[in-house]
């Protein structure tokens, strides 16, 4: 056990908790003097969380999925001709 260390924390709750309830950050020493603000420190942690980022993933899936349909074409293709 380690006596005489703070440290400052945030808890940022999973808004689906499946597999886990919160995950928890370790702020550095040096970055609260920085000039940074409570909702930036939240923000970035909920961007480490991908709770800010899940609409772009619903957007790639699709194009992934016309990217593999495509390559397997060319590969149908390409073995058709030769």
């Amino acid at each position: 056990m380690v006596k005489g260390i703070t440290k400052q924390v945030i808890v940022v709750h999973s808004p689906e908790p499946k597999l886990f309830e919160q995950a928890i950050f370790i702020l550095r020493e040096d970055a609260i003097g920085e000039g940074i603000t409570d909702e930036m420190l939240l923000k970035e942690a909920k961007m480490a969380t991908r709770q800010e980022r899940k609409g772009r993933t619903i957007l790639f899936a699709p194009l992934w999925s016309c990217a593999g349909a495509g390559m397997m074409g060319l590969i149908w293709l390409l073995c058709s001709i030769f």
